[in-house]
């Protein structure tokens, strides 16, 4: 049966059928192979993947985030960035990692930062004389910062799918985002200066003390949450819910750039995004009850243990086989199907599993910058009107960088677990 399963999802996938459509069919295939269960169970394991708590964190964080595009606080949030750094050569291009940074600290999505700064943003540096094939490719490449500084979907897929607590895989995704920011910002810093870009940068940009007054509101809004989530305040998931609330209030009181057409607009478009990701998690919760039934998991953590014979060779391997993975699949659903198949595996290797969610989250989040179904890459050439094809090389560095950054944060999980176990033990 799991072979079955496995085979004929793959085949859906070559035959272009949606993933969460494809992960359904190939259960459905399972369950009629098996013989001995009820189509029942398909209705069972489709309520009970969502019948989650910390599920309840998706829909808002991702209104939130589109809250946030519609109500001037992403805007507010680039005016800051760009009298931060925007001064020096590459400034701009700098603003927009810093921007991202910022934005991921409360949106959780990468798509949403996508749009939200790279409609700004991008324009502004191909104004400002960079290629837009490069503005795009940079925007598409540090909005993987949404899902990797927390609060972020991926991380809480991964921590409902193996019984992990947010809290911890949230806070261990701190470090790395720090690195992977600052490692960006190095290369767009140095590759200004090299290719003599960014000389112009400094113009307009407001000073500190003035960006910071009118963005005062729009950045109290991650101290608010992540403040509030490791003080102890409420939970994530609650969270979530006052990230809400307050983009609203900002929104329409204080920005006053919220109105009923645009909040019609927002609400449908997060209630789209919000039924994708759902209906994914929901067929591949029935997937990974068939494997589990089936003991796929036991066999698979044997077959692993009699391959590799020590945590460094296994967690090389599993992030060649994840990067290859994330380019062909989408993240939600690579995360909710393989972690609960992997996590134990490195839990016998010794791996802490907020570590591994982490490598995990920034390894599949590069398959949104990698053709051919990079959500990032697409989104990045709407907002740039570039064709995909143009941005492959001025990805190409990018993707290294972040490559160079998950070995790092593969093989030093101290950069992962220092603040994890600074707060929570």
């Amino acid at each position: 049966m799991p072979q079955l399963m496995v085979v004929s999802m793959l085949l859906f996938f070559v035959l272009t059928v949606p993933v969460a459509v494809s992960i359904g069919l190939a259960s459905m295939l399972g369950v009629g192979y098996d013989g001995h269960m009820t189509w029942l169970v398909i209705a069972q394991q489709l309520y009970a993947a969502m019948d989650k708590y910390p599920l309840m964190a998706v829909p808002f964080f991702i209104l939130a985030g589109n809250l946030m595009e519609a109500g001037g606080i992403s805007e507010r949030m680039v005016e800051f960035a760009k009298s931060v750094v925007g001064g020096v050569q590459g400034g701009l291009a700098c603003s927009c990692v810093v921007t991202c940074m910022i934005f991921a600290a409360v949106a959780g999505s990468s798509v949403a930062t996508t749009f939200a700064v790279g409609a700004i943003l991008i324009p502004a540096m191909v104004k400002h004389g960079y290629p837009a094939p490069f503005a795009a490719s940079l925007q598409a490449s540090a909005a993987e910062l949404g899902v990797i500084i927390p609060p972020s979907i991926p991380m809480i897929l991964y921590a409902v799918s193996t019984d992990t607590s947010v809290g911890e895989v949230f806070i261990a995704g701190v470090g790395p985002g720090i690195l992977i920011a600052g490692c960006l910002m190095g290369y767009v810093w140095w590759y200004a200066r090299r290719n003599g870009l960014g000389k112009r940068d400094g113009e307009g940009r407001l000073p500190i003390g003035e960006s910071f007054l009118r963005a005062w509101w729009a950045l109290l809004m991650p101290v608010i949450i992540l403040g509030g989530i490791y003080g102890g305040v409420f939970t994530p998931t609650e969270a979530s819910a006052v990230a809400v609330v307050y983009a609203l209030f900002v929104g329409i009181f204080i920005y006053r750039r919220l109105n009923w057409k645009t909040l019609s607009q927002t609400f449908h478009r997060s209630v789209v995004s919000t039924a994708i990701i759902m209906f994914i998690i929901a067929n591949a919760g029935v997937f990974g009850f068939l494997l589990n039934r089936a003991g796929v998991p036991m066999a698979l953590g044997d077959w692993l243990a009699h391959i590799f014979h020590s945590e460094y060779s296994f967690l090389l391997g599993v992030n060649v086989a994840l990067f290859f993975i994330g380019m062909f699949i989408e993240t939600s659903a690579s995360i909710v199907v393989l972690a609960p198949l992997l996590l134990p595996v490195a839990v016998q290797f010794g791996v802490d599993p907020a570590h591994f969610g982490v490598i995990m989250v920034v390894n599949l989040a590069l398959g949104m910058v990698t053709p051919p179904f990079g959500v990032n890459l697409f989104a990045a050439c709407t907002v740039a009107k570039v064709p995909i094809e143009r941005l492959v090389r001025p990805l190409l560095p990018f993707v290294g960088v972040v490559l160079t950054c998950l070995l790092v944060i593969t093989y030093l999980p101290e950069l992962s677990l220092y603040f994890r176990d600074l707060v929570y033990h």
